[in-house]
C-alpha cells in the first residue's frame, strides 16, 4: 500500500459522469474533476481521524510459519462475461456513489480521536525453520570501464491517454467478481515467455473493501498477487486473462509477510524478469510505513525465485541487501535482461532516495559476489560497501522505476515518480549507465490525483508506451498509453 505523491493544485477538469464497463456497473475516474453540479445533499460527512499511539508488547516468533503454498486450478470463466463465476462467494452489489472517491459536497468535518496499537515487537523462538539453500560459490567480478555514453535526442510526449482501469469494480476484468480483488495498486509487468505477461499487484484487498486508500487485514488482506495477460492489442486495454489462486474465485498471496508493523509490515514486489524458464521477483521487505506520505522503511530488498511460471515463490536466502542503519541504497530494485547481464536499478527506501545501478551475469541472478555496482565510470565489484558507493545516475530523486529497453529505438527508457516535480517522468538513454536525458512529464498531480507507479508494459515498441498508474484515492490501477515522437 504505497501511499501516494502529494497532489499538485490545478483547477479540477469538468464534472462528469463515472466511467461503466459493458455490464454497466460503475468504476472509477482517476482524473480529477469538479463536483458533480447536479448534487443537493452532501455526498456524507468527512471525518478527520486523530489516532493515538498505544504501546503494545508483540511476541513475534523466529523464523516463524512456513509459507502457504496452497494452490488450485482455475475455475472456468463463464461465457458471459457479465456473469460471475462464483455467485456463492460473490455478489455484483455495485458500491453505492457514497462510496466512490471524489464528487459530490461536502459537510463541516468531524474530528475523532482514537486509539492506535502501535506494536513492539519481541523476538522468541518459534515457528519452521526453512530449507537450508546452498552458498552461491564466490564469483567476484574484476573492475570494468564503463563510461557514459553520448546523450541520446530527448523524446518528446505527443499525448498520453487513459486506455482502461485495470483492476477493481467496474474495471473490464471485474477483479473483484472473478478473483476477489477488490483494491491494489502497483501492476509491473515482464514476459514470461512468448505471448504471455505476468501482471503483479501490490497490498490487495477483497470482500468489504471501500474506497479510498488500503484497507486492513479484515478485509482480505493479500500481500501481493500476480495475474497472466496475453492480448497484444494494448488500445484496447491490458486484460487480465487469471490470477494464481489459492481458493474458488480468490487471487493468492505469493510472496508470504508476517505482517507485524515495526517487523515486516508487508512484503511489496518491485520488479519481475525471467531469464530461461525461470522467472524472478525482487522485492522489498518493509518494516512500517511512515505517517509522512511518500516515505517508509525496509528490513531488505531481496530476490525471490520461480520455477512453475510463477505458481509458488521462493524468497533466496543469500541475494537480499540488508537495509543497516537505513543506508541501503538497493531496497526498491527494478532488474532488467540485456545480452549477458541483468541490470539492476535500485533507489533507498521511500520515495526521496537517488537512483544507483549494478549489474550480474544472467546465470549468477542469486549470487550477491557476482554483482557489480557502477562507480564513477566502472564496474566495480561487490566487495564491502561498494553498493553504498553506487554512482547515482541522474540528478534528483526517484521512485518506484520501472526500466524498458526498446529494441525498435535501441534506446532504454525509465520511468518513474519524482515527487518533487508532482510528475510521472520518462528518461531515456543508450546504455544503462547512461547519459540519460532530462525528465519528459509523462503525467502530474494536477491531472491524476494522488497518481504513483508507472510500470512499462514490455510489449511497448516505438511510439507507443504503454504503462500502468495506481491512483490512491479509488486504490486500483489504469494501463496508461504516452505516444512518443
Amino acid at each position: 500500500m504505497l501511499l501516494p505523491a502529494t497532489p499538485a493544485g490545478a483547477t479540477p477538469h469538468p464534472w462528469a459522469p463515472a466511467p461503466m464497463n459493458s455490464c454497466g456497473e460503475t468504476g472509477f475516474d482517476p482524473l480529477d474533476r469538479q463536483s458533480n453540479p447536479h448534487d443537493t445533499e452532501p455526498q456524507g460527512n468527512v471525518t478527520i481521524r486523530i489516532p493515538v499511539p498505544v504501546p503494545q508488547i508483540v511476541t513475534v516468533q523466529v523464523p516463524g510459519p512456513k509459507p502457504d503454498d496452497t494452490r488450485v486450478d482455475s475455475v472456468t470463466l463463464p461465457a458471459d462475461p457479465c456473469a460471475s463465476p462464483c455467485p456463492d462467494i460473490r455478489d455484483d452489489t455495485t458500491p453505492s456513489p457514497a462510496d466512490q472517491p471524489g464528487g459530490g459536497s461536502a459537510s463541516l468535518p468531524r474530528l475523532e480521536i482514537a486509539t492506535e496499537p502501535e506494536p513492539i515487537p519481541i523476538v522468541v523462538p518459534g515457528g519452521e525453520s526453512p530449507e537450508p539453500q546452498a552458498s552461491p560459490t564466490p564469483a567476484v567480478q574484476p573492475a570494468t570501464p564503463a563510461p557514459v555514453s553520448a546523450p541520446v535526442a530527448p523524446v518528446r510526449v505527443d499525448s498520453v491517454e487513459l486506455v482502461n482501469q485495470v483492476t477493481g469494480h467496474g474495471s473490464v476484468n471485474r477483479t473483484d467478481t472473478r478473483w476477489s480483488v477488490d483494491g491494489t495498486d502497483l501492476g509491473l509487468m515482464w514476459e514470461t515467455k512468448p505471448g504471455q505477461v505476468a501482471v503483479v499487484f501490490g497490498d490487495t484487498f477483497g470482500k468489504g473493501w471501500k474506497p479510498t486508500g488500503a484497507g486492513t487485514d479484515k478485509q482480505d488482506w493479500r500481500s501481493n498477487v500476480i495475474a497472466y495477460s496475453s492480448n497484444r492489442d494494448l488500445s484496447q486495454g491490458l486484460v487480465l486473462d487469471d490470477f494464481v489462486q489459492n481458493s474458488r474465485c480468490h487471487a493468492a498471496e505469493i510472496l508470504d509477510s508476517r505482517k507485524i508493523k515495526n517487523f515486516e509490515t508487508t512484503t511489496i514486489p518491485t520488479s519481475g524478469f525471467a531469464v530461461g524458464d525461470r522467472q524472478y521477483l525482487t522485492y522489498m521487505s518493509v518494516n512500517r510505513w511512515s505517517k509522512i506520505p511518500g516515505m517508509w522503511w525496509t528490513n531488505l530488498g531481496g530476490i525471490a525465485w520461480s520455477d512453475d511460471n510463477g505458481r509458488t515463490w521462493t524468497k533466496s536466502q543469500w541475494a537480499r541487501w540488508d537495509n543497516l542503519f537505513g543506508l541501503g541504497r538497493f531496497q526498491v530494485a527494478t532488474m532488467v535482461p540485456h545480452g549477458d547481464y541483468v541490470y539492476m536499478f535500485g533507489t533507498p527506501n521511500g520515495r526521496l532516495g537517488v537512483i544507483g545501478l549494478a549489474r550480474v551475469p544472467a546465470d549468477q541472478v542469486l549470487n550477491k559476489s557476482a554483482y557489480q555496482y557502477w562507480v564513477n565510470g566502472a564496474w566495480i565489484p561487490a566487495d564491502g560497501a561498494n553498493e553504498l558507493l553506487a554512482t547515482p545516475l541522474v540528478s534528483g530523486t526517484a521512485s518506484e522505476l520501472s526500466v524498458h529497453y526498446d529494441p525498435e529505438s535501441s534506446q532504454w527508457q525509465m520511468v518513474y515518480l519524482d515527487t518533487v516535480r508532482q510528475q510521472i517522468v520518462l528518461r531515456t538513454a543508450a546504455e544503462p549507465q547512461g547519459a540519460w536525458t532530462d525528465p519528459v512529464p509523462l503525467l502530474n498531480t494536477q491531472d491524476y490525483p494522488t497518481a504513483y507507479g508507472g510500470f512499462i508494459h514490455p510489449w511497448s515498441a516505438g511510439k507507443d508506451l504503454y504503462f500502468t498508474m495506481s491512483a490512491w484515492n479509488s486504490y486500483n490501477v489504469y494501463l496508461m498509453h504516452a505516444t512518443l515522437n
